[in-house]
């Protein structure tokens, strides 16, 4: 097919995605749509406990309790919220590069041992509905290429400096209570608490997907893209 062939093709199947009806919108967008939802639901729940276990910890100190939206300003809230994001996007960007480069025989999560780069990964086979970025030379093309584990690993680092804040902030909440002076960013980042907070999360986000990589050798979920056919052998790679 020529590339005026198939720039028409491309032109004849707009139409038909731009009539889309709603019903199969929902549908085409159901899984972000499921995610984004459970985090609202799920973060609106954490606030209102957040704030019920910070008043219930000010009465203790015979404080007056704070409202729900100043609670949401709070370095408690900010932490508890920051703590969890950093972890979360340290896996995900962590997972997305060393996916790029490890193998596990057996794996539905890892690429086969022998795979090169995919014919689809180089410019020169690009089509004309493939994303501008990757149709060019040059160092676009090579951020294009690294594009989803910098964003993650960014979300990462912006979700830390959160956490350094919001934990600053509620240990000094902490020391104020008690009547003890404040700490500075640099004095709470060096501190045991900062680092054993990180570290109860990114041990746990690793053995979540190590546990998920291994356990896809020898199980199956039937219609998961995150699991091997159900009758496909331990020894077959990926999907």
């Amino acid at each position: 097919m020529t590339t005026g062939d198939m720039l028409r093709a491309a032109g004849r199947e707009r139409p038909a995605r731009a009539g889309r009806t709603w019903p199969e919108r929902l549908r085409d967008n159901a899984l972000s749509l499921a995610m984004l939802g459970a985090f609202l639901t799920f973060i609106v729940l954490q606030s209102v406990f957040g704030w019920q276990v910070r008043n219930e910890e000010l009465a203790e100190y015979g404080q007056a309790a704070d409202s729900f939206w100043h609670y949401l300003r709070t370095g408690h809230f900010a932490e508890a919220v920051f703590e969890n994001w950093e972890s979360e996007f340290l896996q995900m960007g962590a997972y997305v590069l060393l996916t790029a480069y490890l193998v596990q025989r057996g794996s539905a999560e890892s690429k086969k041992p022998d795979d090169k780069d995919r014919p689809e990964d180089d410019p020169a086979n690009a089509g004309p509905d493939s994303p501008r970025p990757s149709r060019r030379h040059g160092f676009g093309q090579l951020l294009y290429r690294n594009s989803l584990a910098i964003v993650l690993l960014l979300f990462f680092a912006m979700s830390f400096v959160g956490h350094l804040l919001g934990g600053t902030a509620d240990y000094n909440e902490q020391q104020a209570l008690r009547g003890q002076p404040p700490v500075g960013i640099v004095e709470f980042l060096g501190s045991s608490d900062f680092w054993f907070q990180s570290m109860q999360n990114w041990q746990s986000e690793f053995l979540a997907v190590g546990a998920l990589i291994v356990l896809s050798i020898f199980l199956r979920q039937h219609g998961s893209p995150e699991s091997k056919p159900v009758t496909a052998p331990h020894g077959q790679t990926g999907e």
